[in-house]
């Protein structure tokens, strides 16, 4: 049986991680292999996240005049939260990912900057690239310009190097006959 201090100690964690968090997701993880839930939390924590297990009504008394108060309150059977302190689509992923392979992980519901998401927002969000793949992608698209400039450029000092003694041996050819 867990004593009153210590729920207050686990109820002001959830509070402080639900503060700092830029996006809340409902899972499961009761009933998964604990390799695959170490697994799970590993990813998670590599995507800036962390997954919490407990109690419900120690998540809706966390809650309480937080903006995450109506999703955690109220939740009926076996829930986990996973708080995304970073990148939110790459903890989002992390769980999709995890849900392919074993049914038991599912995308419930969500919390983003305040706004409430369904299962199907949480999983377009899961959907999105990683922050990492987009400012790869960002990085591509500045540097495209200026690879395609030195391509140019190295074309033309080829085709020079290469069309100049092209055109002294034809020119050569053409003396010699």
């Amino acid at each position: 049986m867990i004593t009153r201090a210590e729920k207050d100690v686990l109820i002001d964690g959830i509070k402080k991680d639900i503060e700092a968090s830029k996006a809340i997701f409902l899972t499961n993880v009761i009933g998964l292999p604990s390799n695959e839930a170490n697994a799970l939390r590993k990813s998670v924590r590599d995507a800036e996240g962390k997954i919490v297990v407990t109690r419900n009504t120690l998540f809706s008394q966390a809650a309480q005049g937080t903006e995450a108060e109506e999703l955690l309150s109220g939740l009926k059977g076996s829930q986990a939260v996973a708080f995304a302190f970073g990148d939110a689509p790459g903890v989002a992923k992390a769980l999709k990912e995890c849900g392919k392979e074993n049914e038991l992980v599912e995308l419930r519901a969500g919390l983003l900057d305040g706004k409430a998401l369904t299962s199907k927002e949480v999983s377009a969000i899961a959907d999105l690239p990683s922050r990492d793949e987009m400012l790869g992608t960002l990085l591509a698209t500045f540097n495209a310009p200026i690879s395609a400039l030195a391509r140019v450029f190295n074309a033309i000092k080829d085709e020079k190097e290469n069309g100049g003694s092209e055109a002294k041996e034809a020119a050569t050819e053409e003396t010699a006959e």
